[in-house]
């Protein structure tokens, strides 16, 4: 299902620890998916962030959860105004 069609997803927060955040790293819920089947085959696929006038581009690492979301690991640390924007997964 996901190997041909564009999947999106929504930046949900930070990966946070006690006493800091990794700008990072981030928690993206999976459009549409609601268990850990579909969103574990995207690991290790790009995620792309357009936001303004950059460009955030990322990959999925692991599964957060079983509720359909993900943690991706970006280049540059994602501003924080960017959480609850749309991501797009590329193959």
């Amino acid at each position: 299902m996901f190997v041909s069609q564009t999947v999106y997803g929504t930046i949900v927060n930070y990966r946070i620890g006690i006493r800091t955040q990794m700008p990072k790293w981030c928690l993206i819920q999976i459009t549409g998916a609601n268990s850990v089947s579909k969103p574990g085959q995207l690991i290790g696929r790009k995620v792309v962030l357009k936001y303004e006038n950059n460009e955030f581009i990322g990959k999925i690492m692991d599964l957060h959860g079983k509720k359909g979301v993900v943690t991706a690991k970006f280049h540059k640390g994602v501003p924080g105004l960017a959480i609850g924007a749309t991501v797009e997964v590329v193959g």
